[in-house]
């Protein structure tokens, strides 16, 4: 009889915890725009992909390294009429200025990706803000556009860096979508990974100076084009207000 009793008080027990944690689950699904349930609390999160019913996806390089297959990358999205966006370190954008402009210049979307490619997480408010500010405004320069979007090295973040950048006006964006160009995969791979891989709302990550990114990058957008998805600088693709973000990073629209 005391081995039943036993019992039955660590079934109650469970079935206490289990309804404890309900309004956690509810809560950790929707929440304010820039935090999610995660782990032991609240974190604040960058903008994965978006809640989209209309297949729109956005393509995004990251600049950082070289620029040898840049403006043939140009050349394949202005044949294709695709607009993208393009996440520039400082030290890039100051080393290639006339590149910046061309891809301004060519209806692209122009965000940065740090002053100095730091892992920001390791850095004070002080350090984020001078990291933001001061490579916004020699991307700007160069661009004659203003930028908004961050996309953090490494993909690297912590709450401070993500509250700070909301508190400066500035999104900060990953990806859904990895195409490991950077890993010297053959155009072949790149153009599969993208392919399996893309829903309505993804983000896909490319980098510019990736050594098959440019080969691959016809067969990637005919392949997405094919399954009926449409192509949209990131700034278009996102919400700006009256969002919430899941634990995947995911933005959903409010109802109306």
């Amino acid at each position: 009889m005391r081995f039943v009793t036993i019992r039955l008080r660590a079934v109650a027990l469970l079935l206490v915890l289990a309804f404890a944690l309900i309004p956690a689950c509810l809560f950790a699904q929707y929440t304010d725009a820039a935090a999610v349930w995660w782990s032991s609390g609240a974190r604040s999160l960058p903008v994965y992909s978006v809640e989209r019913k209309d297949k729109k996806i956005a393509i995004s390089f990251d600049c950082a390294w070289g620029a040898d297959y840049t403006r043939t990358i140009l050349e394949h999205l202005e044949n294709a009429n695709v607009r993208a966006t393009f996440f520039c370190v400082q030290f890039w954008a100051e080393t290639y200025p006339d590149l910046v402009k061309e891809i301004a210049d060519a209806g692209h979307e122009v965000g940065t990706h740090s002053a100095t490619h730091s892992y920001m997480s390791r850095l004070s408010e002080q350090e984020i803000r001078a990291e933001l500010e001061s490579s916004c405004a020699a991307i700007e320069k160069a661009a004659g556009k203003e930028v908004d979007l961050f996309r953090p090295p490494y993909g690297d973040y912590d709450d401070l860096l993500i509250d700070t950048c909301l508190d400066m006006g500035i999104l900060p964006v990953q990806w859904d979508v990895d195409s490991l160009d950077w890993k010297e995969l053959s155009a072949q791979e790149i153009v599969s990974r993208i392919a399996e891989r893309t829903g309505s709302g993804s983000i896909i990550l490319c980098h510019n100076n990736g050594l098959h990114t440019a080969e691959a990058l016809p067969a990637v957008i005919d392949s997405l084009r094919a399954k009926g998805y449409e192509f949209v600088p990131i700034g278009e693709l996102v919400y700006r207000e009256n969002y919430t973000i899941d634990a995947t990073g995911r933005q959903i629209p409010n109802a109306a």
